[in-house]
């Protein structure tokens, strides 16, 4: 059977597989510039660790409660259901909420999917949450069509249905497995990697580049290599600054490239931005402020939580909902995280919007003191009032008057 018959069989679509292409080892591995790339070596490069670290903690600080809906089609805070101390306080014994939601983000984002068992009691309801590796795991189908999950542990394999897994997929083909970033923008990964072991040799020998020590004579490949060996001990690493004494008519001659002709620093500073492109994490964040001002700042941070982090928070959500609320409370009970002091602007900003919102009647002041952490006014002082301003009425009634006006005029 060839390799074409094998990836296109048609059953070769039901079955998912944790890896990128189902096993396409190109993929993965190494890369055109010769180094070896995965989840973990990636994280080796600053710019992936920094972009991999932000997205993690921003998802992690993010309160996350659960609500119900209220019969006047609002919603409300239930801290009473058993889903709030998982999400809120702590997901089980060992882990707090924190940990645990950066742990899956950090998953997420190296492996391109985040797996959590789920430990229910005898009703149902989730009692616990537990992280699972990624690379640990594996989906297929069982004859009915359910998914079943198959985990690697220390102890050996365990199958786990549906219902015990919390699965967040990133961007896949499927829409069952995610892809791993890090595989597929392997060359970027790869190139940083090259450009930070090429730094780290060349100033490991002193920021001397090699070179070709020339004998005038015939000399033995014996001879060659100790005379090489003589040269490293006595003038690289620590050495390399020492006055050289050439005897027997030896020269020395630079061969390398020097790194400001090869345009080191800006090929780092390139790889950089391409990494941040992948995670879409603004330079700045990483920081790289060469583009970057006082003015665009707080817009750029503004957009990197509308672009960059909410599709995040939405796939969370959707995943949290569909895998740990039951069916019977999905009309009445959902899961949200909170992104309002992320969009929060500067002082001025929000105290004119404040303002503007207090004069319009959407916001009491009570409703402004609570999104700045203030203690609440009772209220018999009227923080729970909303008023309107005096000067604004309705279209209706303005009309009214004007006609009111003009019968008194023509009378």
């Amino acid at each position: 059977m060839s390799i074409f018959s094998r990836l296109w069989r048609p059953h070769s679509r039901d079955k998912p597989q944790n890896s990128v292409g189902g096993g396409w080892s190109f993929l993965f591995g190494g890369t055109t510039s010769g180094k070896a790339v995965n989840e973990r070596t990636a994280m080796q490069t600053s710019a992936v660790y920094a972009c991999v670290r932000i997205l993690s903690e921003s998802i992690a600080v993010l309160p996350l409660h659960v609500y119900r809906y209220t019969d006047n089609g609002g919603k409300e805070r239930t801290s009473m259901h058993p889903l709030y101390r998982l999400l809120h306080d702590e997901p089980n014994r060992e882990m707090t909420s924190f940990v645990f939601r950066e742990t899956l983000m950090a998953h997420l984002l190296l492996w391109g999917n985040a797996y959590a068992q789920i430990i229910r009691d005898g009703r149902g309801y989730p009692v616990a949450l537990y992280p699972m590796l990624p690379d640990r795991m594996s989906i297929d189908r069982n004859p009915q069509g359910e998914l079943i999950y198959t985990y690697q542990s220390d102890k050996g394999q365990v199958k786990l249905r549906k219902e015990s897994v919390l699965h967040i997929p990133g961007l896949g083909f499927d829409g069952l497995i995610g892809y791993s970033p890090i595989a597929m923008a392997k060359n970027a990964v790869g190139l940083a990697l090259a450009t930070e072991d090429y730094g780290a040799t060349f100033f490991a020998n002193g920021a001397n580049p090699g070179g070709v020590l020339e004998h005038p004579g015939v000399i033995k490949p014996e001879q060659a290599d100790r005379l090489r060996e003589s040269w490293a001990t006595q003038f690289g690493g620590a050495n390399a600054h020492k006055v050289a004494v050439l005897e027997e008519g030896l020269k020395f001659h630079q061969m390398s490239i020097p790194p400001e002709q090869a345009q080191f620093l800006e090929t780092r500073k390139f790889q950089i931005n391409e990494i941040a492109r992948i995670f879409r994490v603004p330079p700045h964040m990483v920081g790289d402020l060469e583009k970057s001002s006082f003015s665009n700042i707080e817009q750029q941070s503004l957009e990197f939580v509308k672009y960059t982090l909410d599709p995040w928070v939405v796939r969370w959500e959707q995943s949290l909902q569909q895998a740990l609320i039951l069916p019977s409370e999905k009309a009445a009970i959902f899961i949200k995280f909170n992104l309002d002091g992320l969009m929060r602007g500067d002082y001025q900003s929000r105290m004119q919007g404040y303002s503007v919102g207090i004069q319009n009647g959407f916001y009491s002041v009570n409703d402004v003191r609570g999104l700045e952490d203030l203690n609440l006014l009772p209220d018999s002082e009227g923080g729970n009032i909303h008023v309107l301003n005096g000067n604004m009425v309705k279209l209706a009634d303005v009309g009214a008057a004007y006609k009111t006006n003009e019968k008194e005029d023509t009378s």
